[in-house]
């Protein structure tokens, strides 16, 4: 059963800095945007700005990094290491949304559905 998919622009390709986040606000929610840039290529991630353990919208300030085959937003709180992949936290378990993402042209576009 394929979910139907509503892409929303939410910035320019250029608003977005290698290895680092941003936020954008999105129906009411904060969304942390990751551009990870490898030698190769870039993969896009967004995920809820909101770290259920330190309590607070700071993912999008949190450091990229990567555990054997994951990438890894780790939160500037209590450093906790979630999974850009899958929300998952790989130290508590908590979990945080996660949101397709994807670029159009020089739009940076989320799924918002």
């Amino acid at each position: 059963m394929n979910k139907e998919q509503n892409w929303t622009d939410i910035c320019k390709l250029d608003d977005l800095v290698d290895n680092s986040g941003v936020c954008a606000l999105v129906n009411g929610e904060q969304v942390a945007i990751f551009k990870v840039q490898t030698k190769d290529e870039a993969q896009f991630y967004a995920v809820s700005n909101w770290d259920p353990i330190g309590k607070a919208n700071v993912l999008y300030r949190g450091l990229i990094g990567s555990v054997a085959d994951k990438t890894v937003i780790i939160s500037p709180l209590y450093k906790q290491r979630y999974c850009l992949q899958s929300g998952a936290c790989l130290d508590e378990q908590q979990n945080v949304s996660v949101y397709g993402v994807r670029v159009e042209g020089d739009k940076v576009q989320l799924d918002v559905v």
